[in-house]
């Protein structure tokens, strides 16, 4: 086996790699937890939110 074998034969590799990948990050399946991680950030902001709420309605007391 040659160079250019072995530079084939890695390049046809990472082509279905990459393509494995791709049909997993669209898939159906994965949605869900994709948006999950998406919209994380804001359920920690309105988590802050309240808890500042929280602190503010006691040192008012």
């Amino acid at each position: 086996m040659d160079y250019g074998t072995f530079r084939g034969i890695f390049t046809l590799v990472l082509l279905v790699l990459f393509i494995v990948i791709v049909w997993w990050a669209y898939s159906k399946r994965s949605k869900r937890r994709f948006d999950d991680a998406a919209n994380a950030i804001f359920d920690d902001e309105k988590l802050h939110h309240n808890t500042v709420g929280d602190q503010e309605k006691e040192s008012e007391k």
